[in-house]
């Protein structure tokens, strides 16, 4: 039998090992969630109160476990590491078939099991740490170790897990340590449970089972993923990648290939020049002379491919927070075709910065700043689209430059779109252009220009362009009664009301689907 040294030096790392594993289990839960549905500080707001709501009914639940400490600990671990391990696997296949509020039902659910599990834990462990009378600045490190590893799963969450193995995978590895460790302190603590060889034959099939299924699901996860994208997405996925920032998927089904960012689409290459000459080529056509240019997001290197169409250009800057969306658009044949090899062109700078710090920290005017930035779907991104935001833009602009930016549609989210007009003139552009055109992977799309100064809107005819023309500018402008809409306020950077007022829409035509 181990001495009591030794117990209580594998009982305070048992501590540690659970406390990364729960911290785990709700951060991933919390960024499916938000891959899945947006508002990312809902998500994470709403499953961390039901998260510790849920450990403090577990802390409560614990009074009731008074014999058999260790035979209950062990089973806790067992199954908080199988309910843990297929956490994510269990949401990707329930998203499949839900709507928005069974999803959000299905996941408080499985948090608060999981919170639950995890507030047994630690009443456990102090109470079988006591069971030696363990003296008092001894029994604070168990409080100490539970929250170093929460401090680790913290950390290596964003800069290891998401980057090197992805949200699905990481589920099962964490699972995996958690069972791992539920049979550690059963073989580590055999004299200490009861119910002699049936009990062992019992917790040895059980453990190596959730082994066994845990080893199963591992070894065929990217064979999941396969089949769970080809039921979400409308092409085979040729690429699928979870970068630090944000999940990405090319599908190609040799006629058309598209680009989706946490399942939303960005491009189809079928039809993508029809987004990318109005975003661009409505203003820049405005400016006598085109010579400085930025273009905040547009990391696939498609809105650059229009703005170096303008011969008088002279430098233009890329900010671009993923560095992996200009790698693979370098590097990945079809994108790099499709832009025309824009990266390699002299005057093309590429920042891997946030747009907004990058534009407080700018000292340099620019003729033209595009914003090709992702739809407002969660705190990060709206910002984006806030009047402090706006606000930089301005700074960074000549007198005479022009900004524009893609506006979500004024058909399926109108009142997105026209929070974001109103933002732009609460900032303080005197003039404001709403503009909308028909790309068919996306519907009816909305996008903004906005200046200081009135516009004519001339035409250039030496450009090479296949949407834009003149008679594109008879109706652009023009919205139909059934697309205005009501009251709206502004997007401010500490009130981003632009998030529910798209997310709403889109999550009753999520629904509708259903």
């Amino acid at each position: 039998m181990p001495s009591i040294k030794s117990q209580k030096r594998f009982l305070l790392f048992s501590t540690l090992i659970v406390g990364m594993c729960s911290i785990i289990y709700e951060l991933l839960i919390s960024t499916v969630s938000s891959y899945f549905l947006g508002d990312s500080v809902r998500q994470f707001s709403i499953i961390i109160g039901f998260y510790l709501a849920a450990m403090g009914f577990g802390s409560w639940l614990s009074r009731f476990f008074t014999r058999n400490l260790m035979f209950s600990f062990i089973w806790i671990e067992l199954t908080l590491g199988i309910i843990g391990a297929f956490s994510v696997p269990l949401c990707y296949l329930y998203f499949s078939f839900a709507d928005y509020t069974g999803f959000n039902i299905f996941v408080l659910g499985l948090v608060f099991i999981i919170g639950t599990l995890t507030g047994l834990e630690v009443p456990i462990l102090t109470r079988l740490l006591q069971r030696d009378q363990l003296e008092s600045q001894e029994l604070s490190d168990v409080l100490t170790l539970d929250y170093l590893g929460a401090l680790v799963a913290t950390l290596i969450f964003p800069f290891i897990l998401i980057p090197f193995m992805g949200v699905y995978k990481s589920s099962l590895l964490f699972g995996f340590l958690n069972v791992s460790i539920g049979l550690s302190n059963f073989v580590f603590f055999r004299s200490m449970v009861p119910g002699g060889k049936h009990r062992d034959v019992i917790l040895w099939i059980v453990s190596l089972a959730f082994i066994a299924l845990i080893a199963f699901a591992s070894f065929r996860a990217n064979e999941f993923i396969e089949h769970w994208n080809s039921t979400v997405f409308k092409h085979p996925v040729v690429y699928n990648e979870a970068t630090s920032y944000q999940n990405v998927v090319l599908t190609d089904n040799g006629e058309e290939f598209r680009l989706y960012l946490n399942s939303a689409i960005q491009f189809s290459s079928r039809d993508e020049y029809r987004y990318h000459e109005a975003l661009v080529h409505v203003g820049a056509m405005q400016i006598t002379q085109v010579r400085q240019v930025a273009i905040l997001g547009g990391g696939e290197g498609l809105a650059l491919r229009e703005v170096l169409k303008y011969p008088e250009l002279e430098s233009v800057v890329v900010v671009e927070l993923d560095p992996e969306i200009v790698r693979i658009s370098k590097e990945f044949v079809n994108i790099r075709t499709l832009n025309e090899d824009a990266f390699s062109d002299d005057r093309v700078k590429v920042v891997n910065e946030d747009a907004f710090v990058w534009l407080m920290e700018n000292k340099t005017k620019f003729d033209l700043i595009i914003a090709d930035l992702p739809d407002p779907t969660t705190e990060s991104l709206s910002r984006l689209y806030s009047i402090s935001f706006y606000h930089l833009v301005q700074n960074a602009l000549n007198s005479n430059g022009l900004f524009v930016t893609q506006a979500t549609s004024p058909e399926l989210s109108p009142n997105a779109f026209k929070s974001i007009e109103i933002t732009l003139e609460e900032a303080g552009f005197k003039y404001v252009y709403p503009y909308s055109i028909n790309v068919p992977s996306f519907g009816n799309w909305g996008f903004l220009l906005a200046s200081m100064e009135p516009l004519a809107f001339n035409m250039r005819g030496e450009l090479d362009l296949k949407f834009i023309e003149d008679e594109s500018f008879q109706h652009i402008f023009y919205f139909p009664p059934d697309l205005l809409t009501g009251d709206v306020e502004p997007n401010r950077l500490d009130q981003p009301v632009l998030i529910e007022y798209y997310l709403n829409h889109w999550r009753d035509l999520n629904t509708e689907k259903k």
